[in-house]
């Protein structure tokens, strides 16, 4: 198990180490999960071909790889990761695999997206609350605003609800589905009243980061700059510096859940609680 515990850790330093700067810069740099990839693939390189005399960890490394590099891009295309959580999710998949076996190796992939995914929901949940409460009066006007002008999407959701709350006469496990779809439509409003109210803020071009989101498209001289899920680039902010002020879309960390996950996926392996 040694080499499984270098990779352990190693994952552990590099992520806290995003975490940090992911909370203090509100990015993740290339060179730290790229440098994750390498440390972790070298390790496993060497490793094989000094310590096991076969390269089926090396290999399983790269698969895993290969397996995230895919994940981290429907992520981040499916506009649910930005471009450093995408690629620390990449960086993980050359650290996960700890088995010989490929299936093995499929139910460590499975039990860490399931943390991933449980955690991830919580810390939202718990971020949004946060961000409502410090933002009182401002989300409470948005909320309100957004109810009204989802009237018709709210009334759908009742409607469905009503039907599949009736159906539980019937079936009895109906009850909580439709509890459920009643309370979605509101859940959702209460996320995009949170994300339109708090997440918004109006800065000084010169505090621009390269990957920073535009709310609205920009208009400099005749250059049309697209307010697009891949962010600004320098030359984006080099043009943006004529402006006194931009509206820029700030999203939630998310490094944090990484740590998390992994440290939970790592306690669920230590002490048996997932079969293998």
């Amino acid at each position: 198990m040694f080499e499984v515990y270098v990779l352990w850790a190693m994952a552990i330093i590099w992520i806290v180490f995003a975490t940090v700067e992911d909370i203090r810069t509100r990015e993740i740099a290339n060179w730290l999960n790229l440098s994750l990839a390498v440390f972790a693939l070298g390790f496993r390189f060497f490793y094989s071909l000094f310590e096991m005399g076969d390269m089926s960890f090396f290999y399983q490394g790269a698969i895993g790889l290969g397996i995230f590099f895919a994940l981290g891009n429907v992520f981040y295309y499916g506009k649910m990761f930005a471009g450093g959580d995408a690629k620390l999710m990449m960086s993980l998949g050359a650290i996960l695999p700890i088995y010989g076996t490929f299936y093995a190796n499929v139910k460590v992939f499975l039990l860490f997206l399931f943390l991933f995914l449980i955690v991830g929901a919580l810390y939202g949940l718990i971020v949004s609350v946060t961000y409502g409460f410090i933002n009182f009066s401002r989300l409470k006007k948005e909320l309100k605003k957004q109810i009204n002008k989802n009237r018709s999407f709210i009334s759908k959701f009742i409607i469905l609800a009503g039907v599949i709350l009736i159906s539980s006469f019937v079936i009895e496990e109906f009850f909580y589905f439709g509890i459920f779809v009643f309370v979605m439509p509101y859940f959702y409003l209460y996320i995009k009243s949170v994300d339109e109210a708090c997440m918004i803020k109006n800065i000084k071009p010169s505090k621009l980061t390269v990957g920073d989101w535009l709310y609205e498209d920009v208009n400099v001289g005749r250059k049309l700059i697209r307010a697009t899920w891949d962010g600004v680039s320098e030359e984006d902010i080099k043009l943006l510096q004529k402006k006194d002020k931009i509206l820029v879309r700030y999203g939630i960390q998310f490094a944090p859940v990484f740590l998390i996950s992994f440290l939970l996926m790592i306690a669920t392996i230590v002490f048996g609680l997932y079969g293998f």
